[in-house]
């Protein structure tokens, strides 16, 4: 199935624009990561403890963060009023996250959900009903999880360094892997310009990112190859547009089926997807932005035979 016939577009061409826009992006990104004193971490990186409930009415949640300015734990009182306190969902549901701090009294996260159970009548009758989730993890394991989380995006990256220079050539492996740099920069700057949270989940995203703009890339990296094989005396860069636009409906319509799926999810999966899903959507449009005008103007402009005719 081709939706596009016969393209022609000078990609190449139109190489510098697409590099100028990718720098306003990232610069931008970089810009806000700098302002915010880095990613937004949730507490699967920081450590903390996280509630969720939901009442059986609407809740204001300024009343929520009022009844959370006192609240006493084994003889100790504490103001959480201060934390991140949102609608979770719905305005039936409300999350809250504290951070984690030394001398946490025993069975911290049940005497909050005690708390908020015993404080506003709209509430189910028994507990079970009442929570949604609640989730605690340490500062160790917050630390190891942020070693493993980076250490898995850049083994990725380098065994996909080797592949492609094993497949291909080194100069067809730097572009990919710029690509995909590229790719996971954009969207860890949009997520910090949004004041997103970066969770295991998002960077599940980050690992998808990167095998399906991989995929794209590698697809126009063969296309260039066989060209390249059967057409020796012409421009290398009129080579690669050419490899491009053959590749092109194939690329649109994968492109277009994934945003979608992603895009249905994002909108109708609810609060616990939501962002892994717009973590896709970005994603997908960047990635296939890439594989176009990021790796395949660095192969052409490394190939030493770019400028022959």
């Amino acid at each position: 199935m081709r939706i596009i016939q016969d393209t022609a577009i000078d990609f190449m061409g139109k190489s510098r624009i697409a590099s100028s826009l990718s720098i306003v992006l990232i610069l931008a990104g970089i810009v806000s990561l700098f302002l915010n004193g880095g990613p937004r971490l949730s507490i699967d990186f920081k450590g903390g403890t996280l509630v969720a409930v939901r009442y059986t009415e609407d809740i204001d949640i300024n009343s929520v963060r009022d009844a959370m300015r006192t609240v006493s734990i084994e003889g100790r009182t504490f103001d959480f009023s201060k934390e991140e306190i949102k609608h979770f969902g719905s305005k039936k549901e409300v999350s809250i996250r504290i951070s984690h701090f030394e001398d946490e009294p025993d069975n911290f996260s049940q005497s909050i959900v005690n708390h908020l159970y015993n404080t506003f009548p709209q509430v189910p009758e028994n507990t079970q009903s009442f929570i949604l989730s609640v989730d605690k993890v340490g500062p160790k394991i917050g630390t190891e999880l942020s070693g493993k989380a980076v250490g898995a995006v850049l083994s990725a990256l380098g065994l996909i360094l080797l592949y492609i220079s094993i497949r291909f050539e080194f100069i067809f492996a730097l572009g990919a892997i710029a690509a995909l740099a590229h790719d996971v920069m954009i969207t860890i700057g949009i997520f910090s310009i949004l004041n997103y949270e970066i969770s295991l989940s998002i960077i599940a995203a980050f690992l998808t990112i990167v095998g399906y703009s991989l995929n794209d890339t590698i697809v126009i990296f063969d296309r260039i190859r066989e060209n390249a094989k059967a057409s020796k005396r012409e421009a290398y860069d009129t080579v690669v547009n050419r490899s491009i636009n053959e590749s092109l409906s194939r690329t649109l319509i994968t492109s277009l089926t994934t945003f979608m799926v992603v895009f249905v999810l994002w909108f109708f999966g609810g609060e616990v997807i939501h962002y892994f899903a717009f973590a896709m959507i970005i994603g997908v449009i960047v990635g296939t932005y890439s594989s176009i005008f990021v790796a395949s103007p660095i192969v052409c402009r490394l190939h030493p035979s770019s400028e022959s005719k």
